[in-house]
C-alpha cells in the first residue's frame, strides 16, 4: 500500500506514543520524533525534555503565535505545560548523561541486526555536527527509533550499517509505518505489522533477518 509521507509520519508518531507510562521523562529527537508529543493519550502524564534546555515541552500548536524564545532542539516553536522549567544546555546534558531520561525517540538513517544506529552523517555530505544523539542513545534507559521503513526504496533496517555509527548495541525498538520491531540479544523480533501491509511486504523491504513469532505467521497464513 502506498502511503504519503504525512500518513507515514502520523502512523509512526501515534504508535510510538503508546510506549510511554505515567511520569516518564522523554527526550525527542528533531524531525519526525517531535511529532510524538502530539499523540500522547490524555490519561497519561509524561515529561518531555528538550536537549536545548527545557522540561515540560508541550505539543506544537500551529494556531498559537510563535515565541522565538520557546523552541525545541530543532528550532521549532513549541508550547509549554504547567510546571515547565528552562535551563542551560549543560544542565540539559547533565540530565541526559546522568541517566534521568526514561526514553528517547530518534530518527535514523540505518539500524542493523545488532541494534547499531547510524543517524548523524552521510559520507560526502557536510553536516553541522553530531548533535546530542550520541549522548541520548547511551544515557536514556530506552532507545526507540522512529523512521520510515525505506529511503528512496532502499531498506533502512539492514544486516550491518554501512555508514558511520552513532552508537553500538543501544537501540531497543524500531517503529516504522510498516511494523514494530524489538531489538533483542537474539536478533530483531518482528512484534507487530501494520494491517495495511502484509508480512511478505515487510520482509521484502527489510534487509536484516527478522525473527517472526508464531502468532504473526499464523495471522499471515
Amino acid at each position: 500500500m502506498e502511503l504519503s509521507k504525512e500518513q507515514c509520519r502520523e502512523i509512526i508518531a501515534r504508535r510510538v506514543a503508546k510506549e510511554f507510562k505515567e511520569d516518564d521523562v522523554i527526550t525527542l529527537g528533531i524531525g519526525l520524533p517531535t511529532e510524538v508529543a502530539n499523540y500522547i493519550p490524555h490519561n497519561i502524564h509524561v515529561i518531555f525534555q528538550s536537549e536545548n534546555g527545557m522540561t515540560g515541552v508541550g505539543h506544537r500548536d500551529l494556531s498559537a503565535p510563535e515565541n522565538p524564545k520557546v523552541i525545541n532542539a530543532g528550532g521549532l516553536a513549541v508550547t509549554t505545560r504547567p510546571g515547565a522549567v528552562f535551563f542551560d544546555t549543560s544542565m540539559a546534558f547533565t540530565i541526559i548523561r546522568g541517566g534521568h531520561v526514561d526514553a528517547t525517540v530518534l530518527g535514523a538513517l540505518q539500524v542493523d541486526e545488532e541494534g547499531n544506529l547510524a543517524n548523524w552523517m552521510i559520507p560526502g555530505v557536510l553536516v553541522p555536527g553530531m548533535g546530542g544523539a550520541m549522548d541520548l542513545v547511551v544515557g536514556a534507559k530506552k532507545v526507540i527509533i522512529a523512521m520510515e521503513h525505506t529511503s528512496k526504496g532502499r531498506p533502512r533496517i539492514v544486516k550491518k550499517c554501512s555508514i558511520p555509527l552513532t552508537a553500538q548495541h543501544e537501540v531497543d525498538m524500531i517503529v516504522t509505518e510498516r511494523c514494530v520491531i524489538d531489538v533483542t540479544p537474539q536478533g530483531l523480533v518482528l512484534k507487530e505489522i501494520n494491517p495495511n501491509f502484509s508480512l511478505e511486504e515487510v520482509l521484502a523491504s527489510t534487509d536484516a533477518n527478522l525473527i517472526i513469532p508464531d502468532y504473526l505467521t499464523q495471522k499471515a497464513g
